[in-house]
């Protein structure tokens, strides 16, 4: 497998090209800037890379290396030498819901060789706990996440083999030759009392214990209650569906001062057990660090690659304390691995020792592909 990285900035255009370009198998690209948007971008990645699969989508932050950057665009090419990949793609249409895009996408990639999918989405207009269930119709890994759009949550864009659109799907499926490991972490810690969800619709929360869900988190916030939703970033809901299955985590996005209800980045299941979540930098680093372990390639020193999927809800909590959890992703990949990635709307991977993909708010996923 031979990596290389470049960058483009309004201000000096695209990095030169690694010597392989031409023969390429797949640039992964990544990009919170207007020029991601334009069929100018799409352009001048294929003049570059002629054969390669060309897929990536818009980020709240992209990732190079152990940095993380706005307002300019980060590629990542491959050349495969053992294994190939595969492209399927599918737009959001009326009438068609997540599930049946998740099911679509792996259809199309299906084959006995297939080890792992990769998938890219539009952040906003699908619901990623349904499209998760859909992609695991298949039985194959998967991971990947939902696209973002800093923090304005306006519109979303995914690159698939053309010119970024929004409201699209793509799917990346490696075959043959190919050993491809994920990790996942959260890092926050859960206080108070366990509750149940007693009245939700789909990611909106109405009651939890029987009591009004804002009413719950404005008594729990205690000062920062006048902040909602804004401060909800630093308490989200951990949930699951009983204590034999694994908690997830939701974070808060929107509430209804009318209907004291609280809306989530992902389903909220009535009947699920829940938690409060609060933010400890010192777990959420280390958490980036137990997945790095999870993902790491069983030959010390073998030359990889290794997708960050992380939330942006962990960037805006972190702050500038973000990039170290990319460093200490680095230290126990080693310098060998080259990380690309972006943060994200939401997170799609499985827990390490469960083949199901879910989605996630506020985690920390990685993938690692080696030959």
């Amino acid at each position: 497998m031979q990596i290389g990285q470049i960058g483009w900035t309004g201000k000096s255009g695209w990095d030169q090209a690694p010597g392989f370009s031409a023969v390429a198998d797949l640039v992964l690209v990544f990009a919170d800037d207007v020029f991601f948007q334009t069929g100018d971008c799409y352009t001048q990645l294929r003049g570059m890379f002629p054969q390669a699969i060309i897929a990536g989508c818009s980020s709240s932050g992209s990732v190079k290396g152990v940095e993380i950057s706005d307002g300019n665009v980060v590629a990542t090419i491959v050349k495969l030498e053992h294994s190939r990949v595969r492209l399927a793609t599918i737009d959001i249409e009326p009438g068609k819901n997540s599930r049946d895009l998740g099911r679509s996408l792996m259809a199309e990639l299906g084959a006995p060789d297939l080890r792992h999918v990769f998938v890219l989405s539009d952040g906003l207009q699908v619901n990623g706990s349904e499209l998760a269930q859909g992609l695991n119709q298949a039985g194959i890994p998967v991971t990947g996440g939902l696209a973002g759009d800093g923090t304005r949550f306006e519109k979303t864009w995914v690159m698939a083999n053309a010119p970024a659109t929004a409201g699209h799907l793509a799917a990346l499926g490696f075959y043959g030759e190919v050993t491809i490991k994920s990790g996942c972490l959260a890092g926050w810690d859960e206080f108070g009392a366990e509750r149940v969800v007693t009245k939700s619709v789909g990611n909106v929360v109405y009651e939890i214990d029987g009591e009004p869900a804002l009413e719950l988190y404005k008594k729990y916030l205690g000062e920062q209650a006048g902040e909602l939703p804004a401060s909800g970033l630093r308490f989200p809901l951990s949930i699951q569906a009983n204590k034999a299955e694994k908690a997830v985590i939701r974070t808060l996005l929107a509430v209804d001062e009318a209907a004291h209800s609280l809306t989530f980045a992902g389903d909220v299941p009535q009947g699920h057990l829940c938690k409060l979540m609060r933010t400890n930098l010192d777990s959420l680093i280390d958490s980036a660090g137990l997945a790095a372990e999870a993902a790491q390639p069983s030959s010390k020193g073998a030359t990889g690659l290794c997708l960050v999927v992380s939330c942006v809800g962990r960037r805006l909590v972190m702050g500038q304390l973000t990039e170290e959890e990319l460093e200490i992703v680095q230290e126990n990949l080693g310098d060998a691995t080259a990380i690309t990635g972006f943060y994200s709307y939401g997170e799609l991977a499985p827990f390490s020792d469960i083949v199901q993909c879910q989605l996630h708010n506020q985690t920390m996923t990685l993938t690692t592909i080696y030959e």
